[in-house]
């Protein structure tokens, strides 16, 4: 058992991604937490006041820990002519889809606003991504005896997060689906693979590190431990478990996906994000864009519209590239046979 699995409570080395957007459900989160991982619930988008809601739904269906991640950057408003071309460049989607001309603003809680909740509610872990969070929060984290998990794209990401004082480094490579964890907006992201980002993070820390990154399988997860990290974090894995919200047209899609069949696109966010390349991936590639989160709200009905109409292909479909390997278990099973692989590789080597 390692120290981060003792701190934490867990009988395994392994950690569900958050998910956010629609795959994340108490349910998923307390199965993997139940059968000995940690569960994490991605509550970035969701609307003001629903935070506390999902919080008391996980732990009325297990009582072990748990992690609820933000995003540590709100993103910037759009200059009225940024905003008016990245609402042309989608306009022909919305009125396919029978939608209005014009897109609602934006309406999922800032970090400001959803930690107090995960404050108040004493939750075992915060993670986060796009950078980190001010440290008045962190201060309330240590004072509370909130764990901190944050995420990094590089060695210099990790290193900005131990002298933090980030209890827990999750090293994001570039193999890994949906958002990269970048922490400068308008920079494109590191794209440094798993195998080669892990080990560097781990010799730049003291801290422990988990590793996340296009990790399917008891193979993927011996490599990461092999590489020095502490767990292994896998969020494609469990997007086909039934547990997991993930919508038919994307189950669908996934049930199809290659190992070539990934892309990054910023087209549904504004900010470069992993999945399986469909119509908008490809019409959208240099089309103008809003920056992030503008250009999430621009897109949020198109998408919702189109799992109405199970059409994947106006869909963010995010996946990392080991997605060909996604199985379609009950989560604790699938828990316990990535364990079990894992186990039967360490004692082949």
């Amino acid at each position: 058992m390692s120290e981060l699995t003792k701190r934490l409570g867990m009988r395994h080395p392994l950690i569900l991604a958050p998910l956010a957007g629609g795959p994340s459900t108490p349910a998923l989160v307390a199965a993997v937490s139940e059968a000995g991982g940690l569960g994490s619930y991605g509550a970035a988008y969701l609307p003001r006041g629903k935070v506390r809601d999902v919080i008391h739904e996980i732990r009325a269906l297990t009582s072990r820990p748990f992690a609820i991640n933000l995003f540590a950057d709100d993103g910037v408003a759009a200059d009225p002519d940024v905003l008016q071309s990245a609402q042309a460049a989608v306009a022909k989607y919305r009125e396919e889809l029978g939608l209005s001309p014009t897109a609602p603003p934006a309406e999922s809680a800032t970090l400001a606003e959803a930690f107090p909740v995960l404050f108040e509610e004493q939750v075992p872990v915060f993670s986060f991504t796009f950078g980190i969070p001010s440290g008045a929060v962190l201060d309330a984290c240590r004072s509370a005896g909130i764990v901190t998990m944050g995420t990094a794209t590089s060695v210099a990401e990790a290193r900005a997060l131990e002298e933090a004082g980030i209890d827990l480094v999750c090293a994001q490579g570039a193999e890994a689906g949906g958002h990269r964890g970048a922490f400068d907006r308008n920079a494109d992201p590191p794209l440094v693979g798993t195998m080669a980002l892990v080990p560097q993070v781990v010799n730049a820390v003291r801290v422990p590190v988990i590793a996340a990154g296009g990790i399917m399988d008891g193979r993927g997860v011996a490599a990461a431990l092999a590489l020095g990290a502490q767990a292994a974090s896998l969020g494609t894995a469990f997007l086909l478990c039934p547990e997991a919200g993930t919508s038919a047209p994307y189950r669908a899609a996934l049930r199809r996906a290659r190992d070539d069949s990934t892309v990054i696109t910023s087209a549904f966010s504004g900010r470069a994000a992993r999945g399986l390349a469909n119509r908008f991936t490809r019409e959208m590639s240099g089309a103008p864009l809003a920056p992030w989160p503008v250009q999430n709200a621009l897109t949020r009905e198109i998408r919702a519209a189109a799992t109405l109409a199970g059409d994947h292909e106006l869909l963010s479909l995010w996946a990392g590239q080991g997605a060909s390997l996604a199985r379609e278990l009950p989560a604790a099973e699938l828990v316990a046979q990535i364990m079990r692989e894992k186990d039967n590789v360490l004692s082949q080597l």
